[in-house]
């Protein structure tokens, strides 16, 4: 049996509230199924199970505000452990391998080669008022300019 509380949804808000239930007692839910709408002080938000199993409570009833970790449904015949975040809706590693783009290798300027210094607009301002060249500074952010 497990029991699954009202998790932080990432505003930094301390409770919701239950709008409706989308399970019923008895019936099965997997990992990652909704089982639950919340509405926060921010937003609507819909709760996916970190439990594959049978719904076997619903701890709280539509319409009742509740505090952050405080158990909202308890789910039996657990036959997987909790999910982490990493496997909520929407989290972790994708079935297919994504591949990255080559980065770019950075592109050294020289003032003394007469190419002009790559650098921010901040930067340039700030080296203005300091009185330093930057052509005699060595780049280094990615791509190359002085930072």
């Amino acid at each position: 049996m497990a029991h699954y509380l009202l998790p932080d949804v990432g505003e930094g808000l301390t409770e919701a509230d239950i709008v409706s239930w989308r399970v019923a007692v008895g019936d099965e839910v997997g990992i990652n199924d909704i089982v639950v709408e919340i509405e926060t002080a921010k937003s609507l938000v819909e709760l996916p199970s970190p439990y594959a199993g049978v719904v076997a409570a619903l701890l709280v009833p539509e319409g009742q505000t509740v505090a952050v970790g405080t158990p909202i449904i308890e789910i039996t015949e657990v036959s997987a452990e909790p999910a982490s975040a990493a496997n909520l809706v929407g989290y972790g590693p994708k079935e297919a391998a994504v591949a990255r783009r080559p980065r770019r290798t950075p592109v050294v300027a020289s003032a003394a080669l007469g190419q002009r210094v790559l650098a921010k607009p901040a930067t340039r301002l700030l080296a203005r008022e300091l009185g330093v060249d930057l052509g005699s500074l060595a780049p280094s952010g990615l791509r190359g300019e002085v930072t």
